[in-house]
């Protein structure tokens, strides 16, 4: 067997095998519970949540703000990495780019969830005014994935063509529908420098889309002038946290596909090593920023500020805070800074504490600001002054992280998760490089 085939072999897509059916049932009885509790909320109303005049964003927009943030990874970030020509983004790509575009697409659904009205989606196009940062974030959000879409086909032609011969004789139905993919791909030059083009064009498309994504996401919270939110760093804090989020995501969901699809010949800890020097800088940025953001107001805060901070930092928001800051971006700069810390299972670990640590980073970016207002709450129920989600809003959520999670792993089950043709181009490249230095 030569090694165009063995490549070919190991990197094909398969069948799932019972932890893999197991999974999918998992997430799909999540969604469905996550649907009925969505049901019922658009009959019933928000009262069945627990936000309120002043809660009135809560974990919906939380959880929004971490699928915009995750779907960093595979705009910015791989149109990066892509234009610079790195070798070693190969098998790590088209991974990110899943990622990406499920996420953004979630994040677009979960803005839907999160309107008491759903049925008045179109006023939103209708009626946009374009002084509102919400019009900018009804444009850029679609603009998002439509881009991360063709940032994520595109590449994907030699590798859909080649599927397509794969399974003629042994799969028909799998060989048509991956010939109606790959828009007849020949592999010829005309077609490769096309293809070329519009990747280059898209990355560079994507790029600036991606950091205004954050940017708008960011001028949502500093354009109201509340408290915890009033900061011209927000941007920058925004798009640092995102890059922290969407690097967690990639090296969480890298490790789980190469230890299932035993893919450690092409995902190798060379590849580990390297995401993990990107990831603590990443971390370590956000740290600066975190510091401009939190340190700093506590010697120069007004008294309402004051009030905010010693929430995070001390009273009802403590615990979820020092989590965040101490589990999602302290302790994963410490480990990453040792090449022991850039080993697979490590990584792994990080991965996971980064990703958990920023989605209640953005719970506590949105919760704590919306409960101080300008002015002192009074005159309204006790449970207004606090704000924790309902068990409608845990459903829906989990339900809108499985439907992610589902989206990933249909993509994983039938696309191959690293390039097949580019692989096997980089290998003859080595073996011609090698014969011509002997």
């Amino acid at each position: 067997m030569n090694n165009y085939n063995i490549i070919l072999n190991d990197l094909v897509p398969k069948k799932f095998g019972k932890r893999g059916t197991i999974w999918t049932i998992f997430l799909i009885v999540i969604i469905v519970v996550g649907l009925i509790a969505y049901i019922d909320q658009v009959n019933k109303g928000q009262v069945v949540t627990n936000m309120r005049d002043y809660a009135l964003w809560g974990i919906y927009i939380s959880n929004f703000v971490f699928f915009v943030a995750t779907s960093f990874v595979g705009s910015v970030t791989v149109a990066i990495l892509r234009l610079t020509n790195n070798t070693w983004r190969t098998p790590l790509v088209r991974i990110a780019e899943i990622i990406s575009l499920a996420a953004i697409v979630m994040a677009g659904l979960t803005i839907m969830i999160d309107m008491a009205r759903p049925d008045r989606l179109l006023n939103l196009f209708i009626y946009a005014r374009l002084q509102s940062p919400i019009t900018w974030d009804v444009i850029i959000v679609p603009t998002s994935i439509a881009l991360s879409f063709l940032l994520l086909y595109f590449p994907l032609l030699p590798d859909l063509a080649i599927l397509k011969k794969h399974f003629k004789k042994t799969k028909p139905k799998y060989s048509k529908w991956y010939g109606k993919l790959s828009l007849n791909w020949t592999g010829s030059k005309k077609q490769k420098s096309i293809q070329e083009k519009s990747i280059k064009i898209i990355a560079l498309m994507i790029i600036p889309v991606g950091i205004l994504l954050q940017t708008i996401d960011a001028w949502l919270f500093s354009t109201t002038y509340r408290i915890g939110w009033d900061s011209t760093n927000m941007g920058a804090y925004f798009i640092s946290g995102a890059f922290v989020a969407g690097v967690g995501a990639l090296v969480t969901v890298v490790y789980i596909i190469r230890r299932v699809r035993k893919l450690e010949n092409y995902i190798t800890d060379y590849h580990f090593d390297k995401i993990g020097k990107l990831l603590v800088l990443a971390c370590l940025i956000y740290f600066y920023f975190n510091i401009n953001e939190y340190l700093i107001p506590i010697f120069t805060a007004p008294v309402q500020e004051d009030i905010h901070l010693n929430a995070l930092i001390s009273g009802e928001y403590a615990p979820i805070f020092w989590f965040s800051q101490i589990v999602g971006l302290i302790l994963p700069i410490i480990i990453l800074l040792f090449k022991k810390g850039r080993k697979p299972f490590p990584m792994f670990i990080v991965g996971l504490m980064v990703v958990v640590g920023s989605w209640w980073k953005r719970y506590v970016i949105v919760t704590p600001t919306l409960l101080h207002p300008f002015l002192p709450i009074e005159g309204v129920p006790e449970s207004w002054h606090h704000y924790f989600p309902s068990m409608h809003e845990w459903l829906i959520t989990a339900a809108t992280l499985a439907m992610a999670s589902l989206i990933i792993t249909i993509m994983v089950r039938y696309l191959p998760v690293v390039p097949i043709q580019r692989t096997a181009d980089e290998l003859d490249l080595l073996k011609t490089d090698k014969i011509t230095e002997s």
